[in-house]
Parts: structure tokens; sequence; C-alpha cells
């Protein structure tokens, strides 16, 4: 029997332990249709879903013409090359292209990162208020932070950034066959401003990862230059994407939760632990690619067969009651906290350090400088991308003083919905 659930539902989006609850009853695993992918297996639980995520053997990201199991036949070459990164790779090209970024990570000091962070996301705080109020949180905040950051890390020019503001628009936009052909033009404008970008560090040298990993390509690194236009590409969208969406879902837990902000803000040595909740809770990425089943296997009790494909949800193993007291609660103070936000196995975040600082820098800034900030709208009025598999706050209209009397925000939301 098939599960019938919108993965893409307001519903869905707003209260996902409740579905994922209802979800869970019918097993660890269930059978259901996921769009843009067709029928699939979906994991629920913790145990199954790190099975799958740590099984390469078994669960493929390749099809056994070596083609990505989530492409279809129809999509453009440019398509088909971003695809074909580390993310979408077995043993024993994942290793392959892993330990080249890894290298060139290790070179640039994340940690060291962290100064530099904070006084991007003190400027950005400073400036939430330029253009009006309300202001939009994920567009004046949560998307430019992650871009500055990674746009810094990468070496990519300062007057670039409203470009990779647009095309994250659009990849945050995919509702629908307009969206997805406006995401298809995104990523071929992308594409191509990545592979200038490289050549311009082989020809002319440069500072950031951009340059680091030419360097390291130079030194005999095995990658061809569409596996370094696709590795770059991968770390500009994944490395800014969902950390928008940690950074939004996180500001609008604390401020429909007055007494988990007035917690956080009595000593903000504290964030650390609230930003592993706040992966766990939100868990902005919800699901994983797709794989296919390269034997017949079982798991959690669960027969799938050879060709059969699975998709890991990691927002399931999250809320799993087996591994977490009281799942559907909010809970700052968790300890342990084995959520599977940044996955495991082979494949676990290459910048899960990145988005752990992010977060934490992008939260203490935002309510330091203001610490009266409040939703602009009522909590019905927030609403969530129609878009599969990421977790996503499409506006988040706040105003500097919770206590102020909201005179003529009425014509200022229907700005921030137009």
């Amino acid at each position: 029997m098939t599960a019938r659930l919108d993965f893409t539902s307001e519903a869905f989006f707003r209260d996902p332990p409740k579905a994922i609850a209802a979800l869970r009853m019918s097993g660890p695993l269930v059978a259901t249709r996921f769009p843009l992918v067709g029928d699939v297996w979906i994991t629920t639980t913790h145990d199954a879903t790190a099975q799958v995520l740590k099984d390469g053997a078994t669960f493929t990201l390749r099809k056994e013409d070596g083609d990505v199991a989530g492409l279809r036949w129809w999509m453009p070459t440019y398509v088909r090359t971003i695809a074909n990164n580390m993310l979408t790779m077995d043993e024993p090209d994942h290793t392959r292209l892993r330990s080249i970024v890894d290298e060139a990570f290790r070179r640039r000091a994340i940690v060291a990162m962290e100064p530099r962070i904070r006084a991007i996301a003190d400027g950005l705080a400073e400036g939430l208020f330029a253009e009006g109020r309300p202001a939009d949180l994920v567009q004046r905040y949560a998307r430019i932070l992650p871009l500055a950051v990674i746009s810094e890390l990468l070496g990519l020019p300062l007057a670039d950034r409203p470009k990779f503001i647009a095309w994250g628009n659009a990849m945050s936009s995919l509702t629908n066959v307009v969206s997805f052909f406006r995401l298809l033009w995104a990523f071929r404008k992308m594409r191509a401003y990545l592979a200038q970008q490289l050549q311009a560090a082989r020809e002319q040298g440069g500072e950031g990862l951009i340059a680091e990993l030419v360097q390291v390509e130079r030194e005999g690194g095995q990658i061809t230059p569409d596996e370094m236009v696709s590795m770059v590409f991968l770390l500009l969208a994944a490395g800014s994407e969902t950390t928008t969406h940690l950074i939004s879902g996180s500001a609008y837990e604390l401020l429909r939760n007055p007494g988990l902000r007035d917690w956080l803000e009595q000593d903000w040595s504290r964030a650390g632990l609230a930003v592993e909740e706040f992966l766990r809770f939100v868990s902005p990425v919800q699901f994983s690619k797709p794989r296919y089943v390269r034997r017949d296997v079982e798991v959690e009790g669960v027969r799938l067969k050879k060709g059969d494909r699975v998709m890991v949800m990691l927002a399931a193993a999250n809320m799993d009651p087996a591994v977490h007291d009281r799942p559907e609660s909010l809970d700052l103070e968790r300890k342990p906290n084995r959520h599977l936000s940044f996955g495991t196995g082979i494949h676990f975040c290459l910048g899960h350090q990145l988005a752990r600082i992010e977060a934490t820098c992008a939260l203490q800034a935002l309510f330091t400088r203001w610490p009266r900030l409040g939703l602009a709208v009522e909590t019905s009025q927030i609403h969530w991308r129609k878009r599969p598999g990421i977790r996503m706050i499409a506006k988040l209209p706040v105003i500097a003083d919770a206590g102020e009397r909201r005179q003529g925000s009425s014509d200022a939301e229907r700005r921030l919905a137009s």
C-alpha cells in the first residue's frame, strides 16, 4: 500500500512532527510518491535512516549505467554536469573528490573565520531596517549572511553578490513547471560564471577557496574541469541555501517562543547547544537524494528489492521518539542530541562546522542588536515555500520593537506579500 502525504503542503511544513508521527505508524520504511522523483521508499526512523546512509555498497546514488539516480533523460547537459558532484557519487569517486576539497578547506581554517562571520552578521543586523519596516528577515538577513560568507570563503567578488541572491531566489522558488525552467536558467548562468572564475584563478591566481582548489588541481589532484565547476557550484549553493533556512527557521522559533529566547539571551554561551536543537527541530534539509537498491535487502524488517528506490527522511529521523525524548518539543537544553541533519556516513556534510558557526553568529548578532525584535504578523500568516525536500519560510516580516503599535502595518505587510 502506498502512503499518501503531500510533502509540499502548508499543513506538512507548519507541523512536521504531526505528519511524521502519522507516517511512522505505517512502518520504518513507507512506499510513497515523491514530487519529481516518483515511486520511492522513505525512511521514518533514525535507525533505518542511518542504515541507508552508511551502507553505500547496497544503497547507491548511481544507476547501473552510472547516471545520477535523480536525473531525468530530458534534463539539459549543464544540469547533468552540475549534478555530477561528490554528493551524488559512490566510492571510489566520492573519496577522490572529497579529499581534494578537504585539503582546500584545511588550508582555509574555518574556525578562524568566526570573528569575520560575526562582523558580517553585525553589519547585516545593523542595516536590517535600512529599507523600511517591517523587514523580511529571510531576504534582508538570513539569505544574505551565508552568501556573503561563502562568497568571501570562495574568493568571489563582492560586486557579484546580487547575482548570487537572484540565483538563490530562483533555487528556493521551485514549486511548478515555470519555476523549474527559471531554475534551469539560473543553473546555466551559475555554471558559466563559476567556470569563468575558475579559469581566472588558473591564469591569475587569487585568494580564497577557489584559488586553493586550483592549487590542489595543479599539484596533481585528480579532478576534471567539469568536476571542478560542479564542486564550486556545490559549495556555493549548498553552503548558502540550507543555512539560510536554518537561520530563518531558528529565528522564527525564538520569535514565537519568548521563554526560549529569554533563556538564550541570558547567556549566549548556550548558543551552540541551542543551534544543535534548531538543527534537529527545524530540519531545513528534510530528505536525502534518492538512492537505488543494489541487491535484495531487509531494513528494519521491511524487504526491499534490487532496483527499488529509497530516500532517507532526515526530518523523520530527527523526530524519532526511540532516540529523542519528546521529539515534538523544542528543547534548547537537549542532551544528548543525536540528530542526523548533517547526515552520516561518507556523505556527512562537509560544511557542518561552517553552518554551526554561521547560525550561532546570526542569532546572537540579530537579537543583541534588536532585543525587542518581534513578528510583524500573526504566526498564522507565516507560510512555507512549496518546495519538496527543504523546509523554508517564504517571508518572515519583523518589526524592531515588539511593543510598538503596528500603525500602517497592513500596508507594509501587503508590500512584503507582493
